[in-house]
């Protein structure tokens, strides 16, 4: 790669990582040559050089590398050229501002509020993030999301950034995780430059701290996130945090730290329902049509991975797009077979404590019949339909295989079942009672 090679590049790099990253990271790096495929680049200093790395590292790789330039791998060397002002090298080497050394963690495009799928176990939160990110004057601070792992927390926290950097990029907000400012504050800390790091993280307008529950425990970092904490509110800042769970139930933080975490809006992110789980396999859908035009999805397979995927919004959406993905790798219409061969782990991971005896139990009971009658041999109408019913709920509600869920039906053969389940998938749509009854005992079920 040559010099030209490199000052071209640039203007596509400034477009990519942001004016702000551009200007503190990138622009200052010095392309030294080429050696046996590594690129070689000075920074100014060591906390430069690990933070280029850790963040822009892999995409400078792949932007250099992408020219044909034989460039394999990117190293970056602490400059040994001393700076201009001599008598003044901490001035010399120091940004223009504190302000301006402030870089925030990389945001998701995609985790805007547009793409916030809004239900009744979010809508609070969702509200909350709403009227912060309109940058008005501050009305509770800190507010303080907390919830399990993939119900929304960094989304909001992504979302409420872009928002307030749409409507006013001149002000100055900082997202980062716990982990990157107990990071930072080390750095600065082994560099001596704690004077820098208290300027800068105290001249932001909006200060974001995502999973804050990290730095429980740990004294340093407490003392002097306490200490950031204070000075913002005290100059009216808005403050958002985010944790696996409520600011008392943090253990090993300090108490003076949960009171002021306490002090403002605390909201819970519950776990999802049936509904939102829906809306938002509903939205992803459409985008993954669109992504791939050729594919069929069979009617019921979103229904079912709504059911079937409770926990964790990450996952259910993961398991979306690797559905997809898979079926167009293998070229085939997307059905209720394939969903289960190609989520097997995942519905396995996530399924819920029902077993085949307790479907037996309440399908029985709604229809009206022995046990004995739903798993013996008699053909009759009254006795078949509702053992097909409990078979199709078998098949969607666990993870045993249609031999396994042969046996507890009387020792029947699998495609005894495979019949079954077919025939209740066709009745579902050409009868409403059939459907209804499915919906209900699906419910009473997973209750």
């Amino acid at each position: 790669m040559t010099q030209e090679q490199w000052g071209a590049l640039q203007d596509g790099l400034c477009k990519t990582v942001g004016k702000s990253n551009y200007t503190n990271w990138i622009k200052p790096l010095k392309y030294k040559g080429l050696d046996d495929g590594v690129a070689v680049f000075d920074v100014p200093t060591k906390f430069a050089r690990t933070y280029v790395t850790q963040n822009f590292g892999e995409l400078l790789l792949s932007k250099v590398s992408g020219m044909g330039s034989g460039v394999r791998r990117i190293e970056f060397q602490v400059s040994e050229t001393p700076p201009a002002k001599a008598a003044k090298p901490a001035k010399a080497q120091a940004p223009a501002s504190a302000a301006d050394m402030l870089t925030s963690a990389p945001l998701e495009t995609r985790f805007t509020f547009d793409n916030f799928v809004v239900g009744k176990p979010n809508e609070l939160a969702h509200a909350a993030a709403r009227r912060v990110a309109e940058g008005g004057p501050v009305t509770f601070n800190p507010l303080f999301l907390y919830g399990g792992v993939g119900l929304g927390k960094t989304h909001l926290m992504h979302a409420i950034s872009w928002e307030l950097r749409s409507r006013n990029p001149e002000m100055q907000v900082l997202y980062l995780s716990a982990e990157q400012f107990m990071y930072r504050f080390v750095q600065a800390l082994r560099e001596r430059r704690m004077m820098d790091f208290k300027e800068m993280f105290r001249s932001v307008d909006v200060l974001m701290v995502d999973d804050v529950q990290f730095i429980a425990g740990k004294d340093s970092t407490q003392e002097e996130f306490f200490h950031t904490f204070n000075a913002l509110v005290d100059q009216n800042k808005q403050i958002i945090i985010s944790a696996d769970r409520a600011p008392d139930e943090i253990k090993d933080m300090e108490n003076r730290i949960r009171s002021r975490l306490q002090s403002g809006l605390v909201v819970d992110l519950h776990p999802t329902d049936y509904e939102l789980r829906l809306g938002i396999l509903q939205s992803r859908l459409a985008q993954h049509m669109a992504q791939y035009p050729d594919l069929s999805i069979d009617r019921g397979i979103i229904e079912f991975l709504a059911h079937r995927i409770s926990t964790n919004v990450r996952v259910l959406e993961g398991a979306l797009t690797r559905l997809f993905a898979f079926a167009s790798l293998i070229g085939r219409p997307i059905t209720m077979d394939l969903t289960q061969d190609c989520l097997a782990d995942v519905l396995r991971a996530s399924e819920r404590k029902v077993s085949i005896e307790e479907i037996q139990r309440k399908v029985a009971d709604h229809y009206n019949i022995r046990i004995s009658d739903l798993v013996g041999p008699k053909r009759v109408r009254n006795f078949a339909r509702p053992r097909q019913v409990a078979m199709y709920l078998c098949k969607q509600l666990t993870s045993r295989s249609l031999p396994e869920i042969g046996r507890k039906f009387g020792g029947r053969d699998h495609t005894t079942v495979m019949h079954g389940v077919k025939r209740i998938e066709d009745l579902k749509v050409q009868d409403g009672q059939i459907a209804e009854d499915l919906e209900m005992l699906r419910r009473t079920l997973e209750a």
